[in-house]
């Protein structure tokens, strides 16, 4: 682990993606059929952006995105060696992944996908353009205080497995994900030079998919799937890990101060919909010990994400951000019984640590569940509701700790 401070940035947080304004969705339509240029998308982008922000600031977050408007441009975009295929066959999905499972039964065609067909290469930075615009649209003071969402690294291997590369290219995952990872070094590189010092990786399958302990998707069935095709599941895990800590090897000297962040939810499938369920359980000790990320972003608000009972195995360097407020719908929690959590969760993490109760606090911070608009279309919540929301996220942190 780096030498980095041991609680998450702010106490409260907020999973990256906001409700998209109408008229940025139309916007994006018409860009696609070439009826608006890129830079009247832009123009339009930074509006949306630039009201995000002060939404923001106004319910009190320190810690600012920019609502993940720029949506459309990202990691494995940018990286030679990948190429979008427009109508790919519906058998180089893998059927046990969650979302990819609730997506073709929605639809007889798959979406587009983007699979590695040539040698990786780090060439342009997707996600530099949007750090610089947002930046711009904040103090200079407050540079510090964005927050990137990046692409989880194994995001296309999840999905399709063998069929991810072409296999005349790379000879094994390991060799395909050693390019990942030096890429992903070179991304984030480029990213702290222009000084960003927060990302949060988005990965919101990379614990459903090995737990094997739902009644729905996260399920026995989904690991036995697995198994039937020749993989090992513990096996796959562990690779994601070491992919993963191979993204960060070189952090602890070259971004010594970068805060690393992991979201692992059940997922905000259109319309408020999820698309599994179960507990950390059975992979925390994996989760917790051997990723190299400082903190945890995880969903808490129902009882589909199982109980605190995982976070006896996170270790004393390391904090949670507990996603105890939905963002699926917009009745308001009460703030009492969701300080009551808190304290719960901090007296199962110090029972694990031998540390006290306090000192397991003050590794903790509140946030949503997910972000409000995983999917473009978004939640059944409105811009309004979502507002509160998030001042329920800072009244809830100042309750506790008295900021």
């Amino acid at each position: 682990m780096s030498a980095i401070k041991l609680n998450p940035p702010f106490r409260a947080e907020h999973l990256g993606s906001l409700l998209r304004p109408d008229y940025i969705l139309e916007a994006r339509k018409k860009f696609d059929k070439g009826e608006v240029s890129a830079e009247e998308l832009k123009q339009l982008e930074d509006k949306a952006i630039k009201d995000a922000v002060a939404i923001q600031k106004e319910v009190g977050l320190c810690g600012l995105t920019d609502g993940e408007y720029r949506f459309y441009d990202g990691f494995f975009d940018h990286l030679e060696g990948f190429t979008d295929v427009a109508h790919p066959p519906r058998e180089i999905f893998k059927m046990y992944v969650p979302d990819v499972r609730a997506f073709l039964a929605e639809n007889t065609k798959p979406a587009a996908t983007t699979l590695c067909t040539g040698k990786i290469k780090h060439v342009k930075s997707g996600y530099l353009p949007q750090f610089q615009e947002l930046a711009k649209m904040v103090a200079p003071e407050e540079v510090k205080n964005i927050k990137m969402t990046l692409a989880a690294p194994e995001w296309f291997h999840l999905r399709h497995g063998e069929h991810a590369y072409d296999k005349a290219v790379y000879a094994n995952d390991e060799e395909h994900f050693n390019d990942i990872a030096a890429a992903y070094r070179v991304e984030l590189e480029i990213l702290y030079n222009a000084g960003c010092r927060n990302v949060q990786i988005d990965d919101p399958l990379l614990a459903c998919r090995f737990s094997g302990v739902s009644a729905d998707f996260c399920d026995v069935s989904m690991l036995e799937a697995m198994r039937a095709e020749g993989a090992d599941p513990d096996a796959r895990l562990d690779a994601y890990i070491r992919l993963y800590n191979n993204c960060f090897r070189d952090r602890a000297t070259k971004l010594p101060e970068l805060t690393v962040g992991l979201h692992l939810c059940r997922g905000n499938f259109r319309h408020s919909m999820h698309f599994s369920e179960g507990g950390y359980e059975h992979i925390a000790v994996k989760l917790f010990n051997e990723i190299n990320v400082d903190t945890y972003y995880l969903e808490y608000d129902t009882e589909r994400a199982g109980t605190f009972d995982a976070l006896k195995e996170l270790p004393k360097n390391k904090s949670i951000v507990l996603g105890l407020i939905t963002s699926k719908f917009p009745e308001l929690e009460d703030i009492n019984e969701l300080e009551a959590r808190v304290h719960e969760a901090a007296k199962i993490m110090a029972s694990g640590t031998g540390e006290t109760e306090e000192e397991a606090l003050q590794r903790i911070c509140v946030s949503p569940q997910c972000g409000f608009a995983s999917h473009s279309e978004g939640n059944l919540i409105d811009a309004e509701g979502m507002k509160n929301k998030l001042k329920l996220v800072v009244d809830l942190a100042n309750k506790i700790w008295k900021n």
